[in-house]
């Protein structure tokens, strides 16, 4: 065996190793898992609920599916935005999640860049009765066409032995 092979063969034994206290290895909670897609909704075609801006879309990845953004509040040049979500999975469970704030940073007069957007699952319906998590997405928000694209990643816990 070369030294290159070892020293190849030493790394991947040691990354079992610690794979096993990594989020992206083996799981410290078995009930645990690394969620990741991507959000795409429509700010044009956004309707009301309960009288506030709602926008809709979809969801793909681990928790595709169908998704509503309610827009609560919004400081006055749009940079940090308030929203409740309303996410029904392809599986017709529901996701429930605290309200969250958008922030972000104008990279042209109508681009937003989406700096910072943490979620927080707390529960839901079917296999997310008891489930808890957070995911952290990434994107932008281009108010010229209403098109929203957004990057998720996270981590959800599910209270049963999914």
């Amino acid at each position: 065996m070369t030294r290159t092979a070892r020293v190849f063969a030493f790394l991947f034994s040691l990354g079992l190793l610690i794979g096993a206290a990594s989020p992206r290895g083996f799981a410290q909670n078995p009930h645990c898992k690394t969620v990741g897609g991507a959000i795409l909704t429509n700010l044009g075609g956004f309707g009301v609920i309960d009288g506030t801006p709602t926008t809709l879309g979809v969801a793909t990845g681990d928790l595709k599916g169908a998704i509503g953004v309610q827009i609560v509040s919004a400081s006055p040049d749009f940079t940090s935005i308030t929203v409740q979500h309303h996410w029904v999975t392809d599986d017709g469970e529901t996701l429930n999640f605290d309200q969250a704030t958008l922030h972000g940073a104008y990279v042209s007069q109508t681009l937003l860049a989406v700096t910072e957007y943490k979620v927080h699952l707390s529960g839901g319906t079917g296999r997310f009765a008891n489930a808890t998590g957070n995911l952290s997405s990434i994107g932008e928000v281009d108010f010229a066409t209403g098109h929203t694209v957004l990057r998720y990643s996270g981590t959800v816990c599910y209270g049963g032995s999914n």
